[in-house]
């Protein structure tokens, strides 16, 4: 467990940095899009280097006090939460695309998207310090006698500490399951409008709009894909959640959540390899950097 964590955050800290480094070096990348990867991708590198260690360090099980046990689960709420509105923001930007092509760079100014990304991250800080505000475990703890009394101690675990009511109430079906469920109604409309243009009759007056709503429709299967990834990486461990919340008598297979906290963590390492498949701006400032950095030709 500890050794494919050590790998999974080595890969999100490199492979992130990298999209952070590509969009820097490279002009074409600017655009207000490539902005909200910008923030998914700091969230990622985050994840690797702090939310990784910590989760190695929460699974042994040390005993620390409740409320740095419950700081470190609610940085990890913050960078997931961080990371969904990032890409409702991204679904919403080509939504926009697609929708206002003629209007867009008007509408959606670099100052309204830096906007839009200062917001999401302060959304982000509120749901997940929420817990730190009150809605947590701690009086639970002192009602069972497993808090420690006069200093506070605990063994630090998430869900020793966070409650599930929060989890599941608040954070699932609030702040994670509507989000997914927007975007996934904001990519069906944004293949169809897609697909509506490109079968329009080619005349040379649709020539330019043709080819422009193409490239649209490659970037657009390239974010739904991102989409796609982390919806099948934070699933499994809010259904889970679910079954503790809802099943208490269920029993608890630790094989099963380790599994779920890898498919999250590596969620953060897999945004990287796709842009670089999928996407040729990405790719060629990849090799950009390979090449001048690295082999330093």
């Amino acid at each position: 467990y500890m050794l494919m964590e050590g790998v999974i955050a080595l890969s999100s800290v490199v492979g992130n940095v990298m999209v952070v480094w590509a969009v820097r070096i490279n002009r074409s990348l600017r655009d207000t899009t490539f902005c909200f990867i910008v923030s998914l991708a700091l969230a990622d590198i985050a994840v690797g280097a702090l939310v990784i260690p910590l989760a190695i360090t929460i699974s042994i099980g040390f005993q620390t006090h409740f409320y740095s046990c419950l700081l470190a689960a609610c940085t990890v709420l913050v960078l997931t939460q961080s990371s969904i509105l990032a890409l409702l923001a991204i679904a919403i930007d080509r939504y926009l695309r697609v929708k206002i092509p003629m209007s867009y760079k008007r509408v959606v100014t670099p100052r309204r998207a830096g906007l839009a990304v200062f917001f999401c991250w302060l959304v982000s800080i509120v749901v997940g310090l929420m817990p730190m505000m009150g809605w947590n475990n701690l009086q639970n703890l002192r009602n069972n006698g497993s808090l420690v009394p006069n200093d506070s101690l605990v063994t630090c675990k998430f869900e020793t500490v966070i409650s599930m009511d929060y989890m599941v109430y608040f954070n699932f079906f609030g702040w994670v399951l509507p989000p997914l469920l927007l975007m996934l109604a904001i990519y069906v409309e944004i293949f169809y409008m897609i697909h509506k243009q490109l079968n329009k009759k080619v005349t040379a007056s649709h020539t330019d709009p043709r080819r422009y709503f193409g490239k649209e429709l490659k970037l657009a299967k390239s974010l739904a894909l991102v989409l796609f990834l982390f919806a099948i990486s934070w699933l499994p461990l809010h259904i889970l959640n679910c079954i503790t919340l809802f099943c208490p008598t269920c029993e608890e297979q630790d094989y099963l959540i380790y599994i779920a906290i890898i498919l999250t963590h590596g969620n953060s390492a897999v945004n990287p390899v796709v842009y670089a498949f999928r996407i040729k701006k990405f790719r060629t400032a990849f090799r950009k950097i390979w090449k001048l950095y690295f082999l330093c030709q």
